[in-house]
């Protein structure tokens, strides 16, 4: 168990970064999560990022219309001490079933779809690629896409069947940038990330 020394105390790591990430005041141009026992401080996208995510929560807004579900985003998704913030998310519409008890975001037990955009940068790839592919997996959300301007031309990343206890899914397909990925399970199954979406290949 991870722990530092507070005044001479043993305060558990993991318990004090919460505490503290409650009472910070956080600028709006910064996202402040917590993943694998630290503080990931990550600005808010430029142009692009702000327009693919646009477009995938339009998507899923209109494919989720009729369903007791809909897209989200810009909220904590919380599990035990753990605070993510995905670029876009599905949950129910009735947020109340999934609400996390001190009103801080919501629970990642109940959140099916988690996406993220990648921004450029290698501590960018690294943050979604595999911190982030740890901590979802940990949290056992179902599916986990990652959309990747920088993955030789552009590709989505689409991982599933979580193994909470290996942090890591056993199900992962990559489809390249001008063809279409589909969703394969859950709330949004058969949505498509595609060309209308992403673009074509980049570069």
């Amino acid at each position: 168990m991870s722990a530092f020394a507070v005044e001479g105390t043993d305060v558990n790591l993991d318990q004090a970064l919460w505490e503290m990430w409650k009472s910070m005041d956080v600028p709006e141009v910064v996202h402040v999560e917590i993943i694998e026992g630290s503080f990931e401080v990550s600005p808010i996208g430029g142009s692009r990022h702000f327009s693919i995510n646009r477009q995938v929560l339009r998507g899923l807004f209109d494919y989720l219309r009729e369903s007791a579900w809909e897209p989200g985003n810009d909220c904590n998704v919380i599990h035990g001490l753990k605070v993510l913030i995905p670029d876009a998310f599905v949950a129910p519409k009735d947020i109340e079933e999934v609400e996390h008890p001190e009103g801080l975001g919501l629970l990642a037990s109940g959140v099916p779809l988690v996406v993220e955009t990648v921004s450029p940068g290698a501590e960018a790839r690294k943050r979604d690629h595999v911190l982030k592919h740890r901590a979802y997996a940990a949290a056992g959300i179902p599916v986990y896409v990652i959309i990747d301007d920088y993955d030789d031309g552009g590709a989505v990343t689409i991982l599933t069947s979580p193994d909470p206890e290996r942090r890591a899914y056993a199900s992962s397909i990559r489809v390249p940038y001008g063809k279409e990925a589909v969703i394969p399970e859950g709330p949004a199954k058969g949505f498509v990330i595609g060309p209308e979406i992403t673009g074509e290949r980049r570069g």
